[in-house]
């Protein structure tokens, strides 16, 4: 089932499918490391739910919920 990173729960993991765009913010999220086929996992939300915190590739990545909802993902069972 395809969905978007900020519909993750702490402890979700998920497969990259696609950044949704060609604007600055989609290339920034693909120089972090958000690339087609990477798994991610939802860490945490800050208290009021911006930012979001993943972990990828062994690093820690701190999203806006703006930068996350243009992000699809299949979820990992």
């Amino acid at each position: 089932m395809q969905r978007t990173l900020d519909t993750l729960e702490p402890g979700d993991f998920a497969q990259i499918v696609e950044v949704i765009g060609e604007d600055a913010i989609a290339i920034r999220l693909m120089e972090m490391g958000v690339i087609d086929g990477e798994q991610i996992e939802l860490i945490g939300r800050a208290p009021f739910g911006d930012p979001i915190e993943f972990r990828i590739r062994g690093s820690r990545l701190s999203l806006r919920v703006a930068e996350a909802k243009r992000v699809t993902v299949d979820s990992i069972q």
